[in-house]
């Protein structure tokens, strides 16, 4: 068996690990990375690229569905050839890969470990039965997997996740969606709209990441026109026949429905990949879920020497979180015990379905838990469905809610569902990190006709609210006609 002394040990070749790979290496050149399975990042190989690359493919053709709205009329049948849609996403795909594997080609041979790590003690590591790690410092970067109910693998090979999505060749006949989150709403539509039949089914009524009660009605709404979604379903068996899988589940009005599906995806949430390391040989503090707790700002854990980042540390598990917290871990694992803040920025994510749905800064249910009902904040609110450049596009659906607080002005975040929605975010969360107040961002320049404009008509409402500025104006000439 080998054995290595060394500085700082990473656990994990993904878009943390390898983070935070290069930010200790700009103090000490004795770093090892261990990876057990393919080095790249989720995000490339099965996540938001391929995810988007199908999308992309979807939007196509619902682009020339919209058509006739325009009085433009295609002709004949839209055909969809799902070979050639799953050929330019694996083929695209593997070249979004093979950028990610350049880099860490780039990675000297002999400080990859290739196997599994597991804890032996604080500083100590075995990776599989070949090399042990003792190190002054590690950095766990192990990321997430999906999760689901272990029942389910009585499907067999008719269960998928989402990585198994993006290794098909052909398109399948139909698809039953299990969870309305992120994943589910951008692949189940993205499905359905190249002619897969789908159906989608939810707990509890969650519909995305979605807080705010009214945003979440409109979605549950939005895609119910477009597919069967319950995202409270009760579901009376699930079992395998043959090459389908056959479920039973009560319908909205309490019925009995009966259908097979060829696949059932999996899309019930991740799971932070800490449960296989041994952590208990540690003496890391841990959430209820078995996760390590660990500073927002430094991503050290209670063990001094220990930092975590990514999707293991269950915080945000999107790629910029992700690369923010590895490079933040790996800088102070590198010059530990010098330990510093990094720049943690104001939240923003997005669900790239049709409408898109995105959120900033503090959720409604975040402003909720911390000012309860002191009336404290004020809600903004502009739907889409009558906003002017969305109307000339017919992508007029959506509700936008932004929220501030009494007293200082200070926008504290957004919620909404509508067009362009990862644009308006990225606004909003420059505007937020800058801890700008709703008159601040009301003096930026707006130019029409732009969906932008939504942004200040929900800021005007607020600002009113907030008794900061004039009531709104039912027809504002400052935006043209149509707003």
């Amino acid at each position: 068996m080998k054995t290595l002394n060394v500085d700082v040990a990473v656990i994990g070749g993904g878009t943390a690990g390898l983070g935070a790979y290069r930010a200790a290496k700009a103090h000490t050149d004795s770093v090892v990375m261990i990876e057990g399975g393919p080095y790249g990042t989720t995000c490339a190989r099965v996540g938001c690229m391929p995810s988007k690359l199908l999308i992309a493919a979807a939007e196509s053709v619902h682009q020339i569905e919209k058509a006739p709205g325009f009085g433009v009329h295609p002709q004949g049948e839209i055909v969809i050839n799902g070979r050639e849609v799953m050929d330019r996403v694996k083929r695209e795909r593997d070249r979004f890969v093979g950028f990610v594997l350049e880099g860490v080609d780039e990675i000297p041979a002999e400080d990859k470990i290739a196997g599994y790590a597991k804890f032996v003690e604080n500083n100590t590591i075995m990776v599989d039965d070949h090399t042990q790690i003792n190190a002054k410092r590690i950095v766990i970067a192990t990321g997430s997997r999906p999760a689901y109910p272990a029942v389910w693998n009585e499907l067999g090979d008719r269960l998928i996740i989402n990585d198994d999505v993006f290794s098909w060749d052909d398109l399948p006949e139909s698809v039953a969606v299990f969870g309305p989150g992120v994943i589910g709403l951008e692949l189940g539509q993205a499905l359905k709209r190249l002619g897969v039949e789908v159906v989608m089914f939810g707990l509890g009524g969650q519909v995305g990441p979605l807080t705010d009660p009214q945003i979440m009605a409109y979605a549950d709404n939005a895609f119910n026109e477009e597919f069967y979604l319950d995202a409270d379903v009760k579901i009376e068996s699930m079992k395998r026949k043959g090459d389908v899988v056959e479920i039973q589940y009560l319908g909205k009005d309490g019925e009995l429905i009966i259908i097979s599906v060829d696949y059932v995806l999996a899309a019930t949430g991740r799971r932070p990949n800490v449960d296989k390391l041994a952590i208990e040989n540690t003496s890391i503090e841990l959430d209820t879920r078995g996760v390590p707790v660990a500073d927002h700002f430094t991503l050290q854990t209670s063990v001094e020497s220990i930092f975590i980042a990514g999707d293991a540390s269950n915080q945000l598990p999107l790629l910029h979180e992700a690369a923010d917290q590895g490079r933040i871990a790996g800088d102070n694992a590198g010059r530990f015990p010098d330990i510093r803040a990094g720049l943690r920025r104001s939240k923003i994510s997005a669900v790239f379905s049709d409408p898109q749905i995105a959120m900033v800064g503090e959720t409604y249910k975040e402003i909720i838990e911390r000012l309860g009902n002191c009336g404290c904040f004020e809600t903004g609110e502009v739907s889409f469905e009558n906003q002017g450049r969305s109307r000339v596009m017919l992508r007029n659906k959506g509700l936008l809610h932004v929220y501030g607080e009494h007293g200082t002005g200070r926008f504290l975040g957004a919620e909404m569902i509508g067009p362009n929605a990862e644009h308006l975010a990225h606004l909003l969360a420059w505007a937020h990190q800058n801890k700008m107040t709703v008159a601040e961002m009301l003096d930026m320049p707006f130019y029409h006709p732009v969906i932008e404009e939504g942004v200040r008509t929900a800021l005007r409402d607020l600002n009113a609210k907030l008794h900061l500025g004039p009531e709104m104006i039912k027809h504002c000439l400052d935006c043209g006609p149509g707003c």
